[in-house]
C-alpha cells in the first residue's frame, strides 16, 4: 500500500492532536507521507502524547495554527473538534489545498463493505446494536468511528470479507466526498448549530453519508422523522425506511406489538416477524426506533432474522445512555451523559414513569430548549442544573412552569455536577429516579461525555458508600 498510496511523498498537516489526529499521525507515515501536527495547545499540555510518538517521524507546530504551514502542505486533515471555518482552513481552501479527515482516509482504503450510521440522536445505540447483529450472524465485524476505536488504526487487519459498522458525525461528514456502501440516517433534528451555523448547513453535512453512493448501494432513513425523510429524496441508490407508525415496502416497521422486516432484508422480500416489542430490553419509544433502524440496516447487509432477534433479546444498552448506575436507598441513579441535546433529554424523560429528579446542564450548542422545558415541567419532580448553561435551562423551565403548571416542585441551580448530585441526594425519596440527562455538551468541564458520565458514576458510588457507613 505504501508504494501506491496517493499520499506517498505528500506533506500532510493534521489540525488537532486528540483521538482522531493521533490515529492519522500513526497511519500517514506508514504510507509515506510527511506529517506535521498543529494543535492550539502547547507542549506542556501535550507532553505525554508527544512522548508516545517519540519514535515516529512526526513534526510539531504547537500553541496555534501558523499559516506558514500551508506553504508546504499538500493536504490538511481536520480533527472532529476543529472547525473547518477556522481562518487556517479557509486559507487552505483559498490556496486549493484540500481538507480531509480520518473517516475519509479510512473509507478510501477500506477493502470491506462499510455500514455508516448517522443521525442527531441514537447513533451510538444503533451502531452498537448493528455491530452485534453482524457478529451474531458470524461476520467478522469491526465497529468504531465516532465511537470506540478510530478505525484507521485497524485498517491493516480488515479483509474484504469482513464487515465494518461505522458511526459518523456531522463534523466528519461535512468534509467527506466518499459514502459507505450502506448508509443509515436515523433522524435529523436541530443539533450542533453552534458549529454548523444553520439547520440547512447541518442537513447538508449529514447528507454526505449517502450522497456519494453508487446506484447499487443502499440508504436507510427514518420514515417518521421529517428531516431524515426529506433527505431520502436525494439518495442516488436504493432507498429503505424504518417506521414505528407506518408500514413500509422495504425496510423495517412496527405492526402492533411486532417488529417486522420486509423487502431487501427479508428472506423472500415478504414481511417477517423479528421479535415483539416486549423483547426489547431498552427503555423508551426512541429505542424502538433504534432497534427498527438496526434491523433494516442489518437486513440490507444480509444478516439473518434469527441473529437480529438474538441480539435484541440480549442487548441492555450502552454506557452513558440511560444506564442504571446504582439503586441507593431506594433511589435509582441513571447515567444519560451522552444526551447532549434537548431532544435527547425529552426522550429520557419519556422513558420513566417514576418521579424524576433531572440533572441538566453543560455547554449549549445554540439549540431550542422550549419543548424540553415544557416536558420537564410536566414530568420532573425537581430540576437541578449545573455548568455553563445551567441558568438558561433553569429559566426556560421556570417560564414553562408559569405557562403550563405541572408537578415540578423545585428548581435548584448549581455550579458543578458534584454539587448537583449532593442536592439530588437531599431531595430524593425511595422510588425516585435521579436522571443525569444534561442536554448540553461536556466541554465546559470535561474532556467528553464519557468523562462526565464516569464522574457521575463515582459520585453515586460515593453516596452508596456513605449510606453503608
Amino acid at each position: 500500500m505504501t508504494e501506491q498510496d496517493p499520499l506517498r511523498g505528500k506533506t500532510a498537516v493534521i489540525l488537532g492532536f486528540a483521538r482522531q489526529g493521533q490515529a492519522l499521525a500513526r497511519f500517514l507515515p506508514k504510507v509515506g507521507a510527511r506529517v506535521i501536527v498543529s494543535d492550539k495547545r502547547n507542549l506542556g499540555d501535550l507532553v505525554e502524547t508527544v512522548l508516545d510518538f517519540s519514535d515516529s517521524p512526526v513534526e510539531y507546530a504547537l500553541g496555534g495554527h501558523p499559516v506558514e504551514l500551508l506553504d508546504e502542505a499538500d493536504v490538511v486533515f481536520v480533527s472532529g473538534g476543529v472547525d473547518p471555518q477556522l481562518p487556517f482552513c479557509q486559507e487552505a481552501l483559498r490556496r486549493g489545498i484540500p481538507l480531509s479527515n480520518d473517516a475519509q482516509v479510512f473509507l478510501e482504503r477500506c477493502p470491506a463493505p462499510v455500514i455508516g450510521v448517522t443521525g442527531s440522536a441514537g447513533k451510538t445505540t444503533t451502531t452498537t446494536l448493528l455491530g452485534r447483529m453482524c457478529e451474531a450472524a458470524g461476520l467478522t465485524t469491526w465497529v468504531g468511528g465516532n465511537i470506540g476505536d478510530v478505525l484507521l488504526d485497524q485498517l491493516s487487519d480488515i479483509d474484504a470479507d469482513h464487515t465494518v459498522v461505522m458511526e459518523l458525525s456531522s463534523f466528519q461528514l461535512e468534509l467527506m466526498d466518499r459514502s459507505p456502501h450502506i448508509a443509515l440516517v436515523l433522524n435529523v433534528t436541530p443539533n450542533h448549530l453552534d458549529r454548523h451555523g444553520s439547520m440547512e448547513a447541518y442537513m447538508a453535512a449529514k447528507a454526505h453519508v449517502f450522497l456519494h453512493q453508487s446506484p447499487d448501494d443502499a440508504a436507510i432513513f427514518g420514515y417518521d422523522d421529517p428531516g431524515a425523510h426529506a433527505l431520502s429524496r436525494s439518495a442516488p441508490g436504493q432507498v429503505l425506511y424504518f417506521s414505528a407508525r407506518d408500514l413500509v415496502a422495504d425496510g423495517a416497521f412496527l405492526a402492533g406489538n411486532r417488529l417486522m422486516v420486509v423487502g431487501a432484508g427479508s428472506p423472500d422480500r415478504q414481511p417477517h416477524v423479528v421479535c415483539t416489542r416486549d423483547d426489547i430490553r431498552l427503555r423508551g419509544e426512541h429505542n424502538v426506533l433504534n432497534v427498527l433502524a438496526a434491523c433494516a440496516a442489518a437486513g440490507a447487509a444480509g444478516v439473518p432474522i434469527d441473529a437480529m432477534r438474538l441480539v435484541i433479546r440480549e442487548f441492555s444498552g450502552v454506557e452513558h445512555r440511560l444506564e442504571i448506575v446504582r439503586v441507593v436507598g431506594g433511589v435509582t441513579y441513571v447515567n444519560d451523559s451522552i444526551a447532549t441535546a434537548p431532544e435527547r433529554v425529552i426522550a429520557a424523560l419519556r422513558s420513566f414513569t417514576e418521579p424524576i429528579i433531572l440533572l441538566a446542564g453543560g455547554r449549549d450548542k445554540k439549540l431550542p430548549w422550549d419543548q424540553m422545558a415544557l416536558l420537564a415541567a410536566q414530568k420532573a419532580k425537581a430540576l437541578i442544573t449545573f455548568g455553563e448553561h445551567g441558568p438558561v435551562i433553569a429559566n426556560a423551565v421556570r417560564l414553562a412552569q408559569a405557562i403550563q403548571p405541572g408537578p415540578l416542585e423545585t428548581i435548584q441551580e448549581c455550579t458543578t455536577l458534584d454539587e448537583a448530585v449532593r442536592q439530588a441526594d437531599g431531595l430524593a425519596t425511595p422510588g425516585d429516579v435521579v436522571l443525569l440527562s444534561p442536554g448540553g455538551t461536556s466541554f465546559d468541564a470535561y474532556e467528553d461525555f464519557a468523562a462526565r458520565g464516569e464522574h457521575f458514576r463515582s459520585l453515586v458510588r460515593a453516596l452508596e458508600e456513605r449510606n453503608r457507613g
